[in-house]
């Protein structure tokens, strides 16, 4: 008799088995604390330092953590798979790109949600800092769909026995 979690694990393509590395999962989800600290502080930086309209400071703020995140999995979450050598090294970096477009738009798009449909305030020693903390409600709904890309898109984890 099988258990419901084999026949679960049994109904999974191959492909995405790759997904479920519970190791690989917490090392990327550590990179991306990494990264909505760097995304944050860039959205911080650029709305209350330089008064950079919201959704362009958060444009900035995803693409400065999209570059820290990228090095990061590189040389720690995904270090085992991938070929060595700039060429490769560019191409996983363009990949990458074109992979976390997806997650970016998710998160602008429920980041513009929070922010600009909902009418929600957080006011601190009269400043408005709900975008502030809208930004990590979004970037939490991206990474899930960046985990599954860039697992699957650019270190392909599912290739060569990778674990």
């Amino acid at each position: 008799m099988t258990s419901l979690r084999d026949r679960l694990f049994g109904a999974v393509p191959d492909r995405f088995q790759s997904l479920l590395s519970g190791v690989r999962f917490s090392q990327f989800v550590s990179v991306g604390v990494i990264g909505a600290i760097s995304d944050n502080t860039v959205l911080a930086v650029l709305r209350l330092g330089f008064g950079v309209p919201e959704l362009w400071a958060k444009a900035a703020g995803i693409e400065t953590a999209i570059l820290v995140m990228f090095l990061v999995n590189e040389h720690w979450t995904f270090s085992s798979v991938g070929a060595a050598g700039r060429i490769p090294f560019l191409k996983r970096l363009g990949k990458s790109h074109l992979v976390r477009a997806g997650g970016s738009s998710v998160q602008l798009v429920i980041y513009w949600f929070l922010t600009q449909w909902l009418t929600i305030q957080l006011v601190v020693y009269g400043t408005d800092l709900w975008f502030l903390a809208a930004s990590p409600i979004a970037i939490g709904v991206a990474m899930f769909v960046n985990y599954v890309f860039e697992s699957l898109f650019t270190w392909q984890v599912h290739q060569d026995g990778a674990t």
